[in-house]
């Protein structure tokens, strides 16, 4: 038995039309060893990175990060290397260094270059207020990425 699911879209952004959305949706998908998320919608699978402010205020920072949650921060990195290996040819690694009480590093680099950093802080509350504010980081963050390595092509390269 297949069954489809799918979700009320509440942004005007389709996964269609980002090209991050579609390397985080992707990304996803590749981890998912039982095929559980094979006939979900991409909306519904980014469902998770959107958390409103109120619902951030809901969250606790107190105690241990959830792995889910700690999925979904590794995910979304790995979408902007994925992304970084797209527009310029160079292989692009994820470094995630995350405390149990939610502070840490987020890196991404190529060769020797660090293209993305990032400090994590209250990785409990991880997400976005729409899936308009997900695309614009990761968009933002893949082009200062690009940026450095086409300033530093001689670091990057592997």
């Amino acid at each position: 038995m297949t069954t489809t699911n799918t979700v009320t879209p509440t942004s005007d952004i389709k996964v269609a039309d980002s090209a991050f959305l579609k390397a985080l949706v992707q990304q996803i998908r590749a981890n998912d060893s039982y095929g559980t998320l094979r006939n979900w919608a991409d909306e519904l699978i980014l469902k998770p990175f959107v958390v409103s402010k109120q619902q951030k205020r809901e969250i606790s920072v107190d105690g241990d990060i959830d792995p889910i949650t700690k999925g979904r921060i590794l995910a979304f990195y790995r979408a902007i290397a994925a992304r970084l290996e797209e527009e310029t040819g160079q292989l692009a690694q994820v470094v995630i260094d995350l405390s149990h009480e939610g502070f840490g590093w987020a890196l991404v680099f190529c060769g020797r270059l660090i293209a993305v950093s990032r400090t994590l802080r209250d990785a409990q509350r991880f997400g976005y207020e729409s899936l308009e504010k997900l695309a614009a980081e990761g968009d933002k963050l893949t082009q200062q990425g690009v940026d450095y390595i086409k300033r530093f092509p001689e670091v990057s390269k592997v």
